[in-house]
Parts: structure tokens; C-alpha cells; sequence
């Protein structure tokens, strides 16, 4: 589809500067447009990709002042990072824009499904499930019996969803990504050998989730595990039974956390962080990558790092001497040698 450059103007509330009628037809970077691509200028980074784009239509902060003549047409916008993700949701919706259910879906007969659904080849939906409007499940997905899935969600191929799972609105779940297998809980016996605890609980998810692909999020022993709404969690992440995740916090790849921890809102955790189980985070805490928690963080807006994480402050000024232990270990032992002949000496 093409769109003008006016066309665009009013989609994102801006002003055109230069041609109105200058028509684009896909998205590309700033520095590999032609006459036919839609870009933006938002870092101040690529500012001299500007004058040499041949991209058709740039937009921009409505307070970019340029220093040297430009080819392309100019949309101004108060935010032109924020502008340009308006458009990649939209391209994306509409690229993305499936309906209808396959010959090749097995779908119970007790199933309630909502209006424009899409389910794909060789996906399972099960008894009692309730699937709300515009949902999309691609091909080989698993919905177990009694879950349920709000309206504009999309699961993509071979999403698993175990029995009970509940899943809010416009909600994005990637491959691969389970939800409610079991969590990990075994008593150890007087043989050693380990005994199955039966994990009867069920997953939550609020509105506005997006999970990565191969995401692990265990049901609960009792009760629910809940990831609350706003949140973001990146690929190969596990989260497992009984564990809360406060409003709006992000997880990215590879973090590990362990059963009943609670997590408060609007917290950042960095790639590989460990955290043990039954302890809290604080609302709006950071905790920078391959860190470790292994106990309660009470103090909200805390930045920690490292293993075992703690302040940042100090965990930098440890590691300056950290780097230079070998030089401190030979300066200690010079001055044992020195104060052991002192002492020999008198």
C-alpha cells in the first residue's frame, strides 16, 4: 500500500515539509532508504544520514532545524521515535492480519470462540476454553482445556498453554513459550529418592504481556502465578511457581527466577540475573545483568549489580580493587617480608 506524505501527517498528527503528495510504500533505516521508503530521524546520532537519505519521507521532532539543504519531505511530529513506532504497529497489524480457522484445527465442541478469531493448521483448542475477539493462534499451538484468552491476543506457532491458564487482553506470546507446566516441587524421601508434589494452581497473565519465545512461566503448587499488567519478558526466560510480577516491570533474556518470589512494579532485571526463591524486589528496583539476588530488596528505585548483587556505588569501587589484586597480594607480601625482618632484626 502507498500512503502520502499528507496521508502520514494526519495519521500521526504532524505537519508536511516540503511535498505533500510524495508517496512511500515500505519502512527502511535513514541510511538505506530510496524514493519509494518511509524513515525517521530521532538520534542525534544519524543527523548526517539526513542530507544523503534518498528516502522519499523522513520524519522528524517538530524542532529539527537543518543545517544543510535536504532531498526528502519532511513530517514533523513531536516525537519522532515515538511516531515511527505508531507506523511499525500498524504495518505490523496489517501485515499481520489473519482470520479465519483452518479445516486442519481440532477444536472441542464445549470451545466458545469470540468474533474474527484466527486459528491456524494443527492447533488444539479444549474443552471449555473461551477464546474473546480478534484473537490469533498460529499453527501448532496447545490451548488446554479450560483457559481462557481476552480479545486481541495473538499467540504465535506452537504456544503451549496448559489447562486453566488465563490470558488478559491484547496480550503477545512468542514461539515456543509455555505456560502452566508444572512447577518444580519434590519432597525428598528417606531413600533420597523424590516425590512429586501435585501442582494444582494455574497462571495468570494480565493485559498488555508480552512474552518471548521459549518463556517457561510454571503454574502455582496453590493459587496463581501472575504476571500483572504492562509487563515485558524477553526469550528464554523462566519464571517459575507462585511467582508475582509487579505492573509494567521488563525481563530480559536468560534470568532465572525461583519459586514465590514477588517482584514489585516497574522493575528492570538485565540478562542471566538469578534471584532465589521466597524473597521480595521493591517497586521500581534495577538489577543490572548477570547479577544474583539472594534476599529481600526493600528499598524502592534500588540500581544493584553483581554477585551477590548489592549497591552499584560500592560493588564498582570493590571491583577497581578487585582488578588489581595480584598487584595488592605482592604489595602485602613485600611488606610481610620486610616486617618479619624487623623483627628479626632486633
Amino acid at each position: 500500500m502507498k500512503f502520502t506524505a499528507q496521508q502520514l501527517a494526519e495519521v500521526l498528527q504532524g505537519t508536511v515539509d516540503g511535498n505533500p503528495e510524495a508517496s512511500v510504500s515500505k519502512l527502511s533505516k535513514i541510511e538505506e532508504g530510496d524514493e519509494e521508503s518511509l524513515t525517521f530521524l530521532a538520534n542525534p546520532a544519524y543527523t548526517q544520514f539526513i542530507y544523503s537519505t534518498k528516502a522519499g519521507v523522513v520524519i522528524v521532532n517538530r524542532d529539527f532545524v537543518p543545517e544543510h539543504p535536504i532531498q526528502a519531505t519532511l513530517v514533523r511530529v513531536d516525537n519522532a521515535y515515538t511516531a515511527f513506532a505508531s507506523l511499525l504497529e500498524i504495518y505490523n497489524k496489517m501485515k499481520l492480519n489473519k482470520t479465519g480457522i483452518s479445516e486442519k484445527a481440532c477444536i472441542s465442541d464445549s470451545a466458545t470462540l469470540g468474533a474474527n478469531v484466527y486459528i491456524g493448521a494443527m492447533a488444539f483448542i479444549g474443552d471449555n476454553v473461551v477464546i474473546g475477539n480478534n484473537v490469533k493462534i498460529y499453527p501448532q499451538c496447545y490451548v488446554g482445556d479450560n483457559v481462557q484468552i481476552k480479545d486481541n491476543t495473538t499467540l504465535y506457532a506452537s504456544v503451549t498453554l496448559y489447562s486453566d491458564t488465563l490470558i488478559g487482553s491484547n496480550c503477545i506470546l512468542h514461539s515456543g513459550s509455555v505456560l502452566g507446566a508444572d512447577g518444580y516441587g519434590f519432597v525428598q524421601q528417606a531413600d533420597l529418592t523424590h516425590k512429586k508434589v501435585a501442582q494444582i494452581g494455574n497462571v495468570i497473565i494480565e493485559d498488555d504481556v508480552e512474552i518471548g519465545a521459549n518463556t517457561c512461566i510454571d503454574r502455582a503448587t496453590l493459587g496463581s502465578t501472575i504476571i500483572h499488567k504492562g509487563c515485558k519478558l524477553d526469550n528464554l526466560i523462566q519464571i517459575a511457581h507462585n511467582v508475582e510480577i509487579g505492573e509494567n516491570s521488563i525481563i530480559i533474556s536468560q534470568v532465572g527466577v525461583a519459586g514465590s518470589v514477588k517482584i514489585g512494579k516497574d522493575c528492570a532485571i538485565g540478562g542471566q540475573v538469578g534471584i532465589v526463591g521466597h524473597i521480595s524486589i521493591a517497586d521500581h528496583v534495577k538489577v543490572q545483568a548477570r547479577s544474583g539476588v539472594a534476599k529481600t530488596v526493600t528499598q524502592e528505585g534500588s540500581l544493584l549489580q553483581g554477585y551477590i548483587a548489592f549497591n552499584i556505588n560500592d560493588f564498582k569501587k570493590s571491583y577497581v580493587h578487585f582488578r588489581n589484586f595480584p598487584k595488592i597480594a605482592d604489595r602485602i607480601q613485600t611488606l610481610e617480608k620486610e616486617l618479619k625482618q624487623l623483627k628479626e632484626a632486633k
